[in-house]
């Protein structure tokens, strides 16, 4: 590695580059300083082209064997662009050939799932705080050119995009503070590809570089960041799978931050726009009829009230808010919900009180709704509803188990996420069981746990044919399971 790191620090010099950068990647290999068992040396070939006439665009790639030696290449590449008065550009590049022999790795939703969180990583490592990487939403779209404001971001490297702009699905600038990251990750990542790890002395560094960059495909949502979205947003809807904890999380918010000032309700198919807003509804009397019908408000006119006699912060809980329709539950009150600007409705009674027949949200009333995105059998919420309120993604953490589950759980759960990491569609991925499906004691039985809260949902997602596309390897995984 130290030998790479050398030559993409040098000055590109078009007589000797191919010479140069063919060793320094044959130094990859082999236990006297290798990163890579020398095996896996068989597998995989150089292309390293002269230009010494200074025409053409110089690089130096990685690629699959079965190659041929010389011309155009295809499948999967790891390449070093060397450019003139910058620092080099590091990519992952489809040959001009086309996907084969690399078709089923390029392919899989978890390569460009995984490329894109690289990219995202090395760019929050940026001490600039500027984009120093990009990524191709899909690697396999070789019809699709690099962005012109991509390109236009990066005009040293113009004659890089003008040639290749159409193969490169991932790249990231390597200035000098991180060049030895980006090396190590898009090596890592491309062998990873093709089932090669790096040595055992390099494990430790390999795991926590992967570590790393997953963190953006699952990032961690907490108490600050909520708080403040609402603070700053007033509406907001936490989403992901069963067992992420939003509930949890909004409960814990309402005792804490909101200490105890607010409400929490839950929606359903049958939640009306009387319930919630506010309407006529019978009530017992001592008349001939036994009942009268008299004008109540819902939880949300409770909840203005409540915010009204305070000048303190009040939150409003909607558990599993895209349970009801919402289009007919909110009514006319959507019209109201706009977090930077006060509106005021008319509404079709008197509520009497603060509110009577004018329904305006005071600035210290926040909403917080919660919606499981493995709840297939709803609406999805419509344009006007997703503009008022800001969404916020909880994803399942391995934190969590690792605090809280054991060991075979850690590793179930470690087994589950890599099969939806690797073949689930974006459709899919939102799927993910949570952490709380792994959480136990040390002395409780995993594979009576797993089997009874797990397992379950796992079959329903193969009966309704969520998983359609990789229901092999949870049907394999369900096995696994039943077996402990």
């Amino acid at each position: 590695m130290d030998n790479l790191i050398s030559l993409c620090r040098q000055q590109y010099d078009p007589e000797t580059w191919a010479e140069r950068s063919k060793k320094a990647l044959e130094s990859l290999f082999g236990s006297n300083g290798g990163r890579y068992n020398a095996q896996v040396r068989s597998r995989i070939q150089f292309r390293t082209p002269e230009y010494k006439d200074g025409k053409g665009v110089p690089f130096s790639s990685i690629i699959h064997e079965s190659n041929p030696t010389s011309g155009g290449y295809g499948g999967m590449s790891f390449v070093i662009f060397p450019v003139v008065g910058a620092p080099p550009m590091i990519a992952m590049v489809v040959g001009t050939q086309g996907l084969s022999p690399d078709e089923a790795i390029l392919g899989k939703p978890g390569h460009s799932r995984k490329m894109n969180a690289i990219t995202q990583w090395l760019n929050s490592q940026s001490s600039e705080n500027e984009p120093i990487a990009w990524a191709k939403r899909d690697a396999v779209r070789i019809d699709l050119e690099v962005p012109d404001n991509v390109r236009k971001a990066y005009p040293e490297y113009e004659a890089v995009f003008n040639k290749y702009g159409r193969e490169i699905y991932g790249f990231c600038i390597a200035k000098e503070e991180i060049l030895e990251t980006v090396l190590k990750t898009f090596l890592d990542f491309n062998f990873e590809e093709r089932s090669v790890e790096p040595l055992s002395k390099f494990q430790k560094e390999y795991k926590q570089i992967k570590q790393d960059y997953l963190t953006q495909i699952l990032p961690t949502e907490g108490h600050a960041s909520v708080t403040s979205l609402l603070n700053h947003r007033k509406y907001v809807v936490l989403q992901g799978p069963p067992g992420t904890g939003k509930t949890r999380l909004a409960n814990e918010l309402l005792q804490n931050e909101y200490q105890g000032r607010g409400m929490s309700i839950q929606f359903h198919p049958n939640t009306t726009y009387e319930s919630f807003i506010g309407g006529m509804f019978p009530q017992s009397t001592s008349s001939e009829l036994g009942l009268n019908f008299e004008v109540t408000q819902g939880s949300l006119l409770k909840a203005v009230e409540l915010a009204k006699a305070t000048d303190e912060k009040v939150l409003l809980i909607i558990d599993e808010i895209n349970r009801a329709d919402l289009a007919k539950v909110l009514g006319e009150a959507i019209y109201s919900l706009e977090p930077h600007e006060d509106r005021v409705i008319d509404l079709p009674y008197d509520f009497g009180g603060s509110i009577g027949d004018k329904l305006q949200i005071p600035d210290n009333l926040h909403i917080l709704g919660t919606m499981n995105t493995a709840d297939r059998s709803i609406a999805i919420l419509d344009v006007a509803i997703r503009r008022r309120f800001a969404f916020l993604n909880m994803w399942p953490q391995i934190e969590v188990v690792r605090e809280h589950g054991n060991e075979t759980t850690l590793d179930y759960y470690e087994k589950l996420l890599s099969i939806f990491i690797e073949y689930a569609s974006n459709d899919a991925f939102v799927l993910m069981p949570g952490h709380s499906y792994f959480i136990t004691q040390n002395s409780a039985d995993p594979g009576a746990m797993l089997g009874t809260d797990l397992v379950p949902l796992l079959k329903e997602y193969l009966a309704q044919g969520y998983v359609a596309n990789f229901a092999d390897a949870i049907h394999a995984y369900i096995q696994e399971v039943e077996q402990l």
